[in-house]
């Protein structure tokens, strides 16, 4: 693993271009630096959870108008059209920033299109086994195609894809 595949340098912008196997060493890495926490990629269900801060709604900011979106309630959540430093945009109601939109994010889970017909109604942790990965939250590209709903989730490997880490104290 190189120390930085990321193809964006400069500010806060953020790290993209991180495969899951390069994701997972950074964590083993890191876990070894940090004997009071453990870190570790969220599971699917968490990411939502965490994305969704409380609210019920289809997007993070309502449930949209007729084309999907509301746009002036979006554009202040959302990083869309460009790339832009961390924390650019408002964050959730849970203080979390760039939960949609800048770089898609890895989690845990294996990818199964069906996986919720059939999940645990509690904190389902994902598939046991699978050949791809879940990356959720949408990318600065995804405008207006339902990429920034809650619950959207995809299993490409987008050249953007990022991480954000559960940190569990020890």
């Amino acid at each position: 693993m190189e120390n930085n595949p990321s193809e964006l340098r400069g500010g806060r912008l953020p790290v993209d271009n991180v495969s899951w196997d390069d994701a997972q060493e950074f964590i083993r890495r890191l876990n070894k630096t940090d004997s009071a926490n453990t870190y570790r990629l969220p599971t699917e269900a968490e990411w939502e959870y965490a994305a969704r801060a409380g609210t019920t709604t289809k997007y993070l900011h309502g449930d949209g108008d007729k084309n999907g979106y509301e746009t002036d309630k979006l554009d202040a959540y959302v990083v869309t059209g460009i790339l832009q430093p961390g924390g650019s945009k408002q964050p959730n109601a849970w203080g979390l920033y760039d939960m949609f939109g800048n770089v898609s994010e890895w989690v845990q889970d294996w990818y199964a299109e069906k996986y919720y017909a059939v999940s645990p109604l509690v904190d389902p942790k994902g598939p046991v086994r699978g050949e791809r990965r879940v990356v959720r939250g949408g990318d600065y590209h995804s405008r207006g195609n339902g990429s920034f709903q809650s619950a959207t989730r995809s299993s490409q490997e987008p050249d953007q894809t990022g991480l954000r880490l559960v940190l569990v104290p020890r």
